[in-house]
C-alpha cells in the first residue's frame, strides 16, 4: 500500500499534467503548498490537499488550479489593462465578469472542469459568508453581476451560496442590463469585444462616469513627461508654468481650465465663498486643534448608527485568542522573513540616531584636542568628553488598515503582518504605535439605508451605510496587551465595505491632538472606497472625491505626515508618498526603506 508521500506525488504529477493540458502550455510551472493560490507569468501555485480530505474539498482545490490554467490560456493581461476601469466598484464588477468569461470557456468544453469550478466557487462564496446573506443590504452587487453572467454563459445552475447572493439582485440587473448580458455569449472567445460589452453593462448599472478613457498625451503633457524624466524640453517655458499632477491644480473655470485668482491684500475670503456655486465652495480647513472637518460637499445621511469600537469588544476573549492563533499559523511560513525584517528595520532606525559630544567634563574620555594647552601650560586641568545620544523626536505612528471585504484572504493577512511587524519593531525603538481599522457594520447600507427608505428615498442622500471604526491598539497600550487583537482581522464576517475618506479623517483627528512632536499616519489599503449602498444613489465618484479631499487637506494643511501602502493596487495616484506591495515577501525592501526615510532625523 502506497504511503502518504507517494499518494501526494502521484497527485502532483497528475495535476501538473492536467493543468498543462488545459493551459495548452507544456512549459507551465506548477507548484504546490501553503500560501495563496495564484498565477504569475508561466507559474501556477495551488494548494496541496490534505490526506483523507472529502471529495468536495478535493474538487474545490482542483477547481482553483483549473481556473488559473484557463486564465493562463484565455486571458490577455494587456487587453485587460486597456479595458478595465481604474478603480472602485466598477473595477471589481469588471473583474468578476471577466472571470466568468474565462470560467465559462472551460465549463462549456469539459464537464469535469465545470464540476471543479463550481466546487471552487462554492468554497469561495462560503468563505465570504455569502451563504448567510439574508437581505439585499448584505449582497454585493459586483459579485452578483459576475455570477449572473457566469450562469448566463454556462447555462448551469449556480452553487447554493452563489445563488443566495444573486437572488437579491437578479431582477434589478436583468431589467437594466439584460440585453447586453445576453449578447456576451456571442463574443466569449474575443476578450476585447467581450470587455467592450462588459463596459456597456457597467454603464447600464450606473457606473458610466467610472469608464472614462485616459486622455491621449498632448504636446504640453509630453513636455511635462520629459521634464519628469530629466530630459530637456523642446519648448521654451519655465518649470513653474508646468502642471505636474492634479494635486497642484487650482480651481477650474467653466471650460475646465485652471482659473487664477488675483487677490488684494484686503480681499475677503468670505466673499469668494459667498459668490461661488455650492459645488465650488471652499473646503473647511482644520480647526485650532488641527482636526479636519467633513468636506462641505460630503455628508452622511445619518451618523446615528456609526460606531468606534475596540477590537476586544467585537468578540469574546476565547474567540479572539483562536483568531490570533489562526493568524500565527498564517505567519509560520514567514517567521524567518519577519524576524529578519524586524531586526533590519530596528537597525536602520537606530542607525539614524544623531551622536554628539559633551565637552569640558570632569570625567569621561580624555579630550586629546586639549592636550597641547596642557603641554604649554601644565597648570591647565585635563579635560574630558562623553558621547551623548539624541533620540528621535518624540514620535507616534498610526497604522490605519482597510478591513473591507476586498481584503479577504492574502491581502488581510499581509495587512496583519504589517501591523504585527511594525507594531513590535517601532515599540522597540521607543516609537508609540496606534493600529486602527475601518469597515462598515453591514453590507450595502444597514440601518442607515433603512432610515433612508423610510424617509421616502430622497435624492443624493450622501453616505448611506453604518461606519465601523476599530481600535486594534491604542497608542498608549503596550504591544503585549494588544497583540492578540490583530487576530480579529482573520474574522471573515468582519470585513464588509470601505469608506476611506471618513476613516482617514477619524484616524488623523485622533493622531493630531496627541502631544508627541512628530506624527505619522500610515494607511494600508487595497484600492479606492467601495460602498454599493452609497454609490448607487449618489454620483459614482462621491466617495473617491471625499477621499481626495481628506488626503489633500492632510498633506497640505496638517503637521501629520501621511504615507500609504497599497496592497496589490497602485495608490500613488492619490497619495504623494506611497509604496505598493503584492506579497509579504516585499515588505523587507519597500516598507523598510519607507520607514527608514520617515525617521530620518535630518528631515
Amino acid at each position: 500500500m502506497a504511503d502518504d508521500g507517494e499518494v501526494l506525488e502521484t497527485y502532483k504529477r497528475a495535476t501538473t499534467a492536467t493543468l498543462r493540458a488545459i493551459a495548452a502550455n507544456d512549459e507551465l510551472e506548477v507548484t504546490f503548498g501553503k500560501g495563496a493560490a495564484g498565477l504569475r507569468g508561466r507559474n501556477i501555485h495551488v494548494p496541496l490537499p490534505n490526506i483523507g480530505c472529502s471529495e468536495e474539498e478535493l474538487n474545490a482545490i482542483r477547481g482553483v488550479g483549473d481556473e488559473f490554467a484557463l486564465k493562463a490560456r484565455y486571458h490577455d493581461d494587456a487587453v485587460h489593462a486597456r479595458k478595465v476601469p481604474r478603480a472602485g466598484p466598477a473595477q471589481e464588477m469588471f473583474e468578476w465578469v471577466e472571470d466568468a468569461r474565462v470560467a465559462s470557456i472551460g465549463a462549456m468544453r469539459m464537464e469535469g472542469v465545470a464540476r471543479n469550478l463550481e466546487a471552487a466557487l462554492e468554497a469561495v462564496c462560503k468563505q465570504a459568508a455569502f451563504d448567510t446573506v439574508t437581505a439585499e443590504t448584505e449582497a454585493p452587487l459586483s459579485v452578483a453581476v459576475g455570477l449572473i453572467v457566469r450562469q448566463r454563459l454556462t447555462g448551469r445552475a449556480l452553487p447554493p451560496s452563489a445563488e443566495n447572493v444573486v437572488r437579491f439582485w437578479r431582477d434589478f440587473v436583468e431589467e437594466r442590463a439584460g440585453t447586453h448580458i445576453r449578447s456576451l455569449a456571442e463574443c466569449v472567445h474575443d476578450q476585447a469585444e467581450f470587455a467592450g460589452r462588459c463596459r456597456a453593462i457597467l454603464a447600464d448599472l450606473g457606473f458610466a462616469s467610472e469608464l472614462e478613457e485616459p486622455q491621449e498625451l498632448g504636446d504640453t503633457d509630453k513636455e511635462v513627461e520629459k521634464l519628469e524624466d530629466g530630459e530637456e524640453p523642446d519648448a521654451e517655458f519655465a518649470p513653474e508654468d508646468v502642471t505636474l499632477d492634479e494635486d497642484s491644480l487650482g480651481e477650474e473655470d467653466g471650460d475646465g481650465e485652471p482659473a487664477a485668482v488675483e487677490m488684494d491684500a484686503d480681499f475677503d475670503l468670505a466673499e469668494l465663498g459667498a459668490e461661488s456655486e455650492p459645488d465650488d465652495a471652499p473646503n473647511y480647513l482644520p480647526d485650532d486643534a488641527g482636526r479636519i472637518r467633513v468636506d462641505v460637499n460630503y455628508n452622511p445621511f445619518t451618523s446615528e448608527f456609526d460606531e468606534v469600537v475596540r477590537a476586544e469588544d467585537l468578540c469574546d476573549a476565547e474567540e479572539l485568542q483562536q483568531l490570533r492563533q489562526l493568524l500565527d499559523q498564517q505567519l509560520l511560513s514567514l517567521q524567518h522573513a519577519t524576524s529578519k525584517l524586524a531586526n533590519r528595520l530596528q537597525r536602520k532606525l537606530l542607525a539614524k540616531l544623531n551622536r554628539s559630544w559633551d565637552f569640558d567634563l570632569d570625567e569621561g574620555i580624555l579630550d586629546t584636542s586639549r592636550l597641547s594647552q596642557v603641554v604649554v601650560d601644565p597648570m591647565n586641568p585635563l579635560a574630558f568628553k562623553q558621547e551623548k545620544q539624541i533620540e528621535f523626536r518624540d514620535t507616534v505612528v498610526t497604522l490605519l488598515i482597510d478591513s473591507s471585504g476586498s481584503m479577504r484572504g492574502r491581502s488581510i493577512t499581509i495587512a496583519a503582518v504589517c501591523g504585527d511587524i511594525l507594531g513590535r519593531t517601532l515599540e522597540r525603538c521607543s516609537v508609540r504605535v496606534e493600529i486602527l481599522g475601518f469597515t462598515t457594520r453591514a453590507w450595502r447600507g444597514g440601518r442607515s439605508r433603512e432610515e433612508w427608505i423610510e424617509a421616502g428615498k430622497p435624492a443624493n442622500p450622501g453616505r448611506l451605510n453604518d461606519l465601523r471604526h476599530i481600535i486594534y491598539k491604542a497608542a498608549d497600550d503596550p504591544w503585549r496587551h494588544a497583540r492578540r487583537n490583530l487576530g480579529l482581522m482573520m474574522r471573515e464576517e468582519l470585513l464588509k465595505e470601505n469608506i476611506d475618506g471618513e476613516a482617514l479623517i477619524w484616524a488623523h483627528n485622533r493622531l493630531v491632538v496627541r502631544h508627541e512632536q512628530r506624527k505619522v499616519l500610515m494607511v494600508i489599503s487595497d484600492g479606492l472606497p467601495v460602498d454599493n449602498s452609497t454609490l448607487l444613489v449618489n454620483p459614482s465618484s462621491y466617495l473617491e472625491q471625499h477621499l481626495k479631499y481628506a488626503i489633500e487637506t492632510i498633506e497640505k494643511h496638517s503637521p501629520v505626515e501621511l504615507v500609504a501602502i497599497g496592497i496589490g493596487h497602485d495608490v500613488t495616484h492619490h497619495y504623494n508618498r506611497a509604496v505598493t506591495i503584492t506579497d509579504a515577501e516585499q515588505l523587507g525592501g519597500a516598507i523598510t526603506e519607507q520607514l527608514a526615510e520617515l525617521f530620518d532625523v535630518a528631515k
